[in-house]
Order: structure tokens, then C-alpha cells, then sequence
């Protein structure tokens, strides 16, 4: 097979050689050097010249033929090193190359399905508790509780937003849709979206954005991303009538725009920190609270990513959280932020007067 390799390889060379010999004894022929002797003796000198170089070239390659000619048990045979040639050399570097490459991919691929594996088992059992909390309501005699029944629900839906996220996220270019949105409006409509999650821990959100403020951004994923935050910071705010302040920081000389997020929560360890981001990281808190799946700020953060936006995390134990998206390069109609705080999502009259009496300034800058 490898002669056989080789001979298809060198066919053209050979003939190519045999025709320059003939060519030349043409010449000498017509100008009058006739002697067939001689002709004959160059020719068979040339053809012992031309094969013994062939040869040669045989032996050298053989084994680079019988490396290529087996079927390959392991992607490991790509690492062999055989060559004897600048080309077989070339080829080689090349092989080890494409090895790397397959590798990484092969390696992104894997760490891909193994997330998508260890989140769906994670997301499955956590589904577990609403459903049951659900059906002993159901069997409960008399009439449902309509308020308990719907806090399951929407534990559910968060829970759906989560894993349908993770299941876009390595389609997201495809999905991406980057239009100018008026950052107020799309808070406002995640606030008023989770207005329950807020009566229900008796956190209480104050919004200080800019009615003027647009940033180019994708609306249904910062509607996730900002949906995480605050679930998050009413998640771990354990104590009633505590407020989540979500206000702007405008810098005007370089056209940023920072979204924070600031709760009045148990906080975060420093040393947890760091490793917010990372996949099915639950830290110290979410052990307090057993719900966490650790893909929360995951996804936000990944999401942030690939939209071109900064997540920072600043937190201090006892004291509260605040996470921030930095917008790069806005154009800022209106300029500062207003002094003016609206309250959204307040659950009685006297939570009203007791924040109308209380207002709080938007940050200055």
C-alpha cells in the first residue's frame, strides 16, 4: 500500500524525467551525435540515476506512508512525531495544530453539555418544592389560597426563565436584537412584573432613573438580567420593610451609563465574591436558603458579556449588595439624573405615607 502510495505520488515526476532524458538525446541526435551506444549508455544512466533517488525518497517516507495508511485507534496519533522533511514536518505541525483545535472545541463542547446536565438536575429538583407546596394546597378542604397558590407559580416561571435562558445562551447571536430602550421603562416593567415577589418579603424597590436615559441594549435579555437582580436582592433582604434602591450614575465625558442595583440584604462574604459569577457557585447564602442553583448570576454575567455591558458586585456582610451593569458610550438625552424617587409596588396605604414622609435622593455625581 505504501509503494503503491508512493508510485501514484511520483508517477508524474518519473515520466516528467524520462521525458527531459529523451528530449535532450533529440537534440544531440539533430545536431549530428549520433552514436546509439552512447545514447542508449546515457539513457540507462539516467533512468539508474532517477530511480536510484526515488528510492532513496521511498525509504525516507516509509514510514510517514505507514503512519498515514492505518486507520487511527486515538486523536493522540496526531501527536507522533515521524517526519524526516521540511514537508512531513509542515504536515505534522499542521495535524497537531488542527489537534489543538479539536481539542478545544471537543473540550467547550463537553463543559457545555455537562452545565446544561448539572443545571436541568438542579433545576428539575428545586421544581420539585413548588409543585408539592401546589398539590397540598389542592387537597387542602375549603376554598384555595389564591395568594399562596400564585407565589408557587411564579416560582415556576422564574424557574422556566432560567433553564429556557440557559438553553438560548449558546444561540444567543441568533437571538440577539440590540435596539435603543429607555432604561426607566424596561425597570419599571421588571419591577412591576415581580410586584409580588416584592409584597411578599415586604421589600419595597425606589427607582431613581432618568425618564431621558436610553441605552442600546437587547430588551428581553436585560429584562432577564435585571429579573436576577432582583430576585436575588429580595431573596436574601430577611427582614421586613428594607428597600431596593435602583438608581443611574451618569459619567458625561465618556458617555457611560452605570444601572445599579442596591439592597439593604444580609450581604455577601468577601471571599465569595469573586466566584459570584461562576457557574453553580451558590456561596455561604445560598446554602442559607437551599433554593439557589448558582446559575443566576451566571447567566446575567454571560449575558452581559455578549451584549458589550460590564456586571461589577460590591457587597458587605450585614450591610447589603449592590450590583451594577455599566452601559458603555451612551448618548444621554436628559443629562443628570432627576432628584425625584418614584416608590413602586407599595402594599398598603400606610408603607406610602411612611415613604412619602421619608423620600430618598438619587445618587449625585
Amino acid at each position: 500500500m505504501s509503494f503503491r502510495l508512493f508510485a501514484k505520488e511520483h508517477a508524474a515526476y518519473l515520466i516528467f524525467q524520462l521525458t527531459m532524458v529523451l528530449f535532450i538525446m533529440s537534440i544531440y541526435w539533430l545536431e549530428g551525435f549520433r552514436n546509439v551506444n552512447t545514447a542508449i549508455y546515457s539513457i540507462v544512466i539516467s533512468m539508474l540515476l532517477i530511480l536510484s533517488f526515488l528510492f532513496a525518497r521511498y525509504v525516507k517516507r516509509f514510514a510517514f506512508y505507514q503512519k498515514i495508511l492505518t486507520n487511527p485507534k486515538e486523536m493522540e496519533a496526531a501527536l507522533q512525531q515521524d517526519a524526516k522533511s521540511p514537508e512531513q514536518q509542515q504536515v505534522e505541525d499542521y495535524l497537531k495544530a488542527l489537534y489543538r483545535l479539536h481539542q478545544n472545541e471537543a473540550q467547550a463542547l463537553y463543559a457545555n453539555q455537562r452545565r446544561h446536565l448539572q443545571f436541568m438536575n438542579q433545576w428539575v429538583h428545586q421544581m420539585k418544592t413548588p409543585l408539592a407546596v401546589s398539590e397540598l394546597l389542592l387537597q387542602e378542604e375549603g376554598e384555595v389560597d389564591k395568594k399562596s397558590m400564585q407565589e408557587e407559580i411564579d416560582r415556576l416561571k422564574r424557574g422556566l426563565d432560567s433553564v429556557l435562558m440557559n438553553a438560548r445562551l449558546d444561540t444567543f447571536e441568533q437571538d440577539m436584537q440590540i435596539e435603543q430602550v429607555r432604561l426607566k421603562t424596561l425597570v419599571s416593567e421588571v419591577v412591576s412584573e415581580n410586584k409580588r415577589l416584592f409584597i411578599t418579603h415586604q421589600v419595597y424597590p425606589v427607582i431613581s432613573i432618568n425618564e431621558q436615559i436610553i441605552v442600546p441594549t437587547d430588551a428581553k435579555w436585560m429584562k432577564f438580567v435585571i429579573g436576577q437582580f432582583i430576585t436575588n436582592a429580595v431573596k436574601y433582604t430577611f427582614d421586613h420593610g428594607k428597600k431596593l434602591h435602583i438608581h443611574t450614575i451618569c459619567q458625561q465625558e465618556k458617555g457611560n451609563v452605570l444601572l445599579s442595583f442596591q439592597d439593604e440584604g444580609i450581604g455577601i462574604p468577601t471571599a465569595d465574591i469573586p466566584r459570584l459569577t461562576k457557574a453553580f457557585f451558590t456561596g455561604e447564602n445560598g446554602r442559607k436558603t437551599g433554593e439557589s442553583t448558582g446559575m443566576g448570576l451566571y447567566l446575567a454575567n454571560e449575558i452581559c458579556v455578549k451584549l458589550g455591558h460590564e456586571l461589577s458586585i460590591i457587597s458587605e456582610l450585614g450591610k447589603g449588595t449592590t450590583v451594577s451593569v455599566l452601559f458603555h458610550n451612551q448618548d444621554e438625552e436628559g443629562g443628570v439624573p432627576e432628584d425625584e424617587i418614584i416608590e413602586i409596588g407599595r402594599s398598603d396605604e400606610s408603607v406610602r405615607g411612611e415613604s412619602n414622609s421619608s423620600r430618598d435622593k438619587s445618587i449625585e455625581f
